[in-house]
């Protein structure tokens, strides 16, 4: 799937030496760049449609940069020993690509699901940033704490997850011999449990399953440990009185939306949007109203902006 026009990719090196793809937008020397995070199994591609839509709106002003790339193990990026899988890992290979790619200028960071989670610990990590180089940040589908607590997270615990967890650390050539057996049923799962109740565009699932087919089961299963623990409920403390967008699908089974909830009530300056019959892949099921919720965040700190964003 094509991205947007005038797209320039490039690969950013993470400190311990794991190519990280990278897609840019726009104008390098724009003031604004707003950073798409994208989930666990998922890749660059699942920000596409909603691209287009940011592309396609009638605007006026300056240009705002967009800058999207691969985790490890992800997409088109490096994979990398499975110790590495880990939250905190994806923060440092943020801090990278920010010093690499953005090293001036306001930055918005817009986070789905495991990049919501990047976000936060990237914050966390880094709070002298807050309101001085990150100037507003997107929580979509987001958990702050307690993943295994409520809706499908709390399979986590589940002895099968065990189970793979071992087997990608002993065997993971069983696991990619499984994997071609079971394509079919992860596009059933991929369906009933990332999208809604509403009808969901069958190129938007099949999208999603080829990114979750495609990603290597030691991916998988290495990020699994730091998504059982991750907890950066503290980070929502320095982010008060950031400028900050909490969007959720009603019909969340992975990330339900008492979690958003929970975020925003810790915010001062947060825009709550429930979006009704989306489910976890909310960036897939609706880019148009995700966008609008997007180009508003970013009006807050640099209204009137995005005409020629995709001119660079």
């Amino acid at each position: 799937m094509v991205f947007c026009i005038r797209a320039r990719r490039s690969t950013v090196v993470a400190d311990d030496g794991v190519p990280l793809a990278v897609t840019e937008f726009g104008d390098r020397a724009a003031p604004l760049t707003v950073v798409f995070l994208h989930g666990h199994c998922l890749r660059t591609e699942v920000w596409s449609a909603l691209c287009h839509e940011l592309h396609d709106a009638e605007s006026t002003g300056d240009t705002v940069r967009i800058v999207c790339y691969d985790h490890r193990g992800h997409g088109s990026s490096g994979s990398a020993p499975a110790a590495t899988y880990t939250i905190d890992q994806l923060a440092t290979d943020l801090d990278a690509v920010l010093r690499s790619v953005a090293p001036w200028g306001s930055v918005v960071l817009v986070g789905h699901s495991m990049g919501a989670m990047t976000a936060l610990a990237y914050l966390g990590a880094h709070p002298e940033v807050v309101g001085t180089r990150v100037v507003a940040v997107g929580l979509i589908s987001a958990v702050a704490a307690g993943l295994t607590e409520s809706g499908l997270g709390r399979y986590l615990h589940h002895r099968a997850v065990a189970m793979l967890e071992h087997t990608a650390r002993v065997a993971p050539g069983m696991l990619v011999a499984s994997r071609r057996i079971g394509r079919r049923a992860c596009t059933r799962l991929t369906r009933s449990a990332g999208f809604g109740s509403r009808r969901a565009n069958p190129a938007m699932v099949a999208l999603a399953s080829a990114m979750v087919n495609d990603t290597s089961p030691v991916t998988v299963s290495g990020f699994l440990a730091s998504l059982r623990t991750f907890d950066e409920s503290a980070t929502l403390s320095l982010l008060h009185d950031l400028p900050a967008l909490v969007l959720f699908g009603s019909d969340d089974l992975m990330t339900p939306p008492s979690h958003s909830m929970e975020i925003a009530a810790r915010l001062g300056r947060a825009e709550l949007v429930r979006l009704d019959g989306a489910g976890h892949s909310v960036v897939l099921e609706r880019p148009a109203e995700v966008a609008a919720a997007v180009r508003r965040l970013v009006d807050r700190v640099y209204p009137r902006h995005w005409e020629c964003a995709y001119a660079g």
